[in-house]
């Protein structure tokens, strides 16, 4: 998978690019990350990609041109390659806290893509105009506000990133993550078994893999309902999975200290 990263600070994504999981990925060849500098290809001396709010206000507002010939060279190498369907433009994707809420299932969606371009944005935002003629889609991470989308993007790389096949060491760890099945993880623990803060669930060293199994599988519907109740609100649970969820929520209210910290 190739994305490329509209940004005036290529050398940050770069970097995001060169550690962990993701950074592995680009060594095997799983992931290509290639980052694009609006100011070279921007006009003048100063190389300007920048101008003040049309109507007053404070700030300033990246310009059109600019962005369209880097969108334009991004569109051309990506279409060039090979992976690349002809009839398959890679879609731009624009960083903003006005966009549809990253989740999961849409993470899922965009990995399994080939390519992707990401326009990150800077000061008070790109103009208007480029945005409805040049960009596919709106993506936010959150509601909040950062000075740039260049965050956002290593957010979504890293998502997307880890799903492509081979990424991580173990295939069944992805699979396992919170959101994998609208749910969040179950708690998770290592050596030692016996320390100041608690004991390890003797349930995970019992070596009865299928009541391992129940357990984490209840955990993770309880640990929803405490957390997140509003993503148990959108799924159809199993006859099986409302019992373990209401068993969890039966031993939660006789000792809601235990389940809750």
């Amino acid at each position: 998978m190739r994305v490329d990263v509209v940004t005036l600070f290529p050398e940050f994504v770069q970097q995001c690019a060169g550690f962990g999981v993701i950074g592995r990925a680009v060594e095997r060849g799983l992931l290509d990350v290639v980052a694009w500098n609006p100011r070279d290809h921007a006009d003048g001396g100063y190389r300007r990609v920048d101008d003040t709010v049309c109507g007053g206000g404070p700030g300033m507002v990246m310009l059109i041109e600019p962005l369209r010939r880097t969108l334009a060279a991004a569109r051309q190498a990506t279409n060039g390659h090979a992976e690349q369907p002809a009839d398959q433009p890679a879609p731009v994707i624009y960083l903003s806290p006005q966009g549809a809420r990253l989740t999961q299932d849409k993470v899922r969606q965009l990995a399994a893509l080939p390519r992707m371009i990401l326009l990150c944005g800077r000061y008070e935002g790109i103009d208007e105009r480029l945005i409805e003629h040049e960009v596919d889609e709106e993506l936010s991470i959150g509601d909040y506000v950062l000075s740039g989308g260049e965050l956002a993007a290593a957010v979504l790389i890293d998502a997307i990133g880890r799903l492509q096949e081979g990424a991580l060491g173990d295939t069944q760890s992805a699979a396992q993550d919170s959101f994998s099945d609208g749910l969040l993880d179950c708690p998770h623990y290592t050596r030692p078994v016996s320390d100041e803060y608690g004991e390890v669930p003797a349930v995970l060293l019992s070596g009865d893999h299928a009541a391992i199994a129940r357990w984490r599988r209840m955990q993770s519907l309880g640990r929803t309902w405490l957390r997140r109740p509003d993503l148990l609100e959108g799924l159809a649970l199993a006859v099986s999975d409302q019992r373990l969820l209401e068993e969890f929520i039966r031993e939660h209210k006789g000792n809601p200290h235990e389940q809750d910290h």
